[in-house]
């Protein structure tokens, strides 16, 4: 009889995990009702997708069109349209991809008596688990519109931060391909072809036309080696970030690159703030907000020291005050964690600090890009300047002998 590994909610709502022997996927999903558990991702034992680990052709959602359907949801909610009804009249509008048949399979769940949050729940590829967390936050407290307008907010902002670090990006990137394209081809092209003029020559040439010539002979007869290692490189550097200590080490590393560092460190600390804040003004208890964070977070280092700040706040410790203890959160986060924590509107003053980092990431993130673009036309220039430095030399020089 197969075997299927799950992981589910179980009737509390919390995770659970295990292992259940059954004929088949829909027999072992019937089991896992019966005992009050709501199946979020079933695999086989020994089967293809059981093998293939994290890698995976499936297209996920963008964040746009979860945007878009939280909006929509939280209009028809707010309008006091019934769930089921709500869900029907987003599947119909939605266009056929992974966030419909999604959205169908939770309109099936509802429709089986589950409430919105374990519908979702049971998508964690799509609705992550701050969403669910703060949709059960909603429904509890009876303020599900409110939340989810919150929560769309929330998705459109993180994807305007997102658009600015992709359009930022894409001028340096296309600078490196292009630069690296024509040193490439005056490398293996022409550079061959001019070096038949030196080679009857017995005149000493240059050192930087010997290195370049050097370089040249490596490319056209071993280009294969710096490809290979190209190429093998994707691989090695994914089985290596398997590894958590290597991980670490190099969440580290980029905390610590100039420049590039700081802006990093803003951009955690915006997301820090305010997916905290969210999720304590929806609801969230403290406890179970720090978690999320904490998952929410990309960044290993900062992931492992919320591990700490929510054992001291779990011993009655305040967050200003273990936030304090370490480096890694300046002292305008904790200042406005301890107005908040004594005045009683924690949550509102996390989104205010978030919003502020988020603004001094996007103003340095203008300044280094306004940087940028002249050193990468500089340093283009120096490199193909210096090629044809090492070419004119010895034909200078060979026009002094003949003289």
């Amino acid at each position: 009889m197969p075997t299927f590994r799950y992981k589910a909610y179980s009737a509390t709502g919390s995770a659970v995990s295990g292992m259940v022997e059954a004929d088949s996927e829909r027999q072992a999903i019937q089991q896992l009702k019966a005992k009050g558990m709501l199946p979020r991702e079933l695999l086989e034992e020994g089967s293809a997708a059981d093998r293939s680990g994290s890698f995976s052709f499936r297209r996920g959602v963008s964040t746009d069109e979860l945007s878009l359907f939280t909006r929509r949801l939280a209009t028809l909610v707010a309008s006091s349209v019934p769930l089921f009804e709500a869900m029907g009249s987003l599947c119909e509008q939605e266009e056929s991809g992974p966030l419909r048949q999604a959205l169908v399979r939770v309109k099936e769940r509802i429709a089986e008596g589950a409430s919105l949050s374990r519908a979702l729940a049971a998508e964690p590829d799509i609705f992550g688990e701050s969403y669910v967390s703060m949709v059960a936050a909603g429904e509890a407290g009876g303020a599900l519109d409110a939340v989810l307008e919150r929560l769309a907010d929330f998705l459109e902002e993180q994807e305007q931060v997102r658009s600015k670090v992709t359009s930022a990006l894409v001028y340096p990137i296309l600078m490196i391909f292009v630069g690296g394209g024509v040193m490439i081809f005056l490398l293996t092209v022409v550079i061959p072809r001019i070096v038949t003029i030196f080679e009857n020559s017995k005149a000493s040439l240059p050192l930087i036309t010997i290195i370049v010539l050097k370089v040249s002979h490596f490319l056209q007869g071993y280009w294969w080696l710096p490809a290979s290692l190209i190429i093998a490189s994707v691989p090695l550097y994914r089985k290596a970030m398997k590894r958590d200590d290597l991980r670490l080490k190099r969440d580290a590393l980029l905390l610590k690159l100039p420049l590039a560092g700081g802006m990093l460190q803003r951009l955690i600390l915006s997301r820090f703030a305010r997916v905290l804040g969210l999720l304590l003004s929806s609801g969230v208890p403290i406890m179970r907000a720090l978690e999320i964070t904490g998952e929410v977070l990309v960044n290993r280092v900062y992931r492992s020291y919320l591990r700490e700040v929510m054992e001291e706040v779990a011993q009655g410790g305040s967050l200003s005050g273990s936030l304090k203890r370490s480096p890694l959160f300046p002292p305008l986060l904790v200042h406005l964690a301890s107005v908040g924590e004594k005045s009683g509107n924690l949550e509102e003053m996390l989104v205010k600090a978030g919003v502020a980092y988020e603004r001094e990431f996007s103003a340095r993130l203008t300044r280094l890009m306004g940087l940028m673009e002249p050193l990468m036309v500089l340093a283009m220039g120096l490199a193909v300047g210096i090629i044809v430095i090492a070419v004119l030399l010895p034909i200078f020089e060979l026009n002094q002998l003949i003289k």
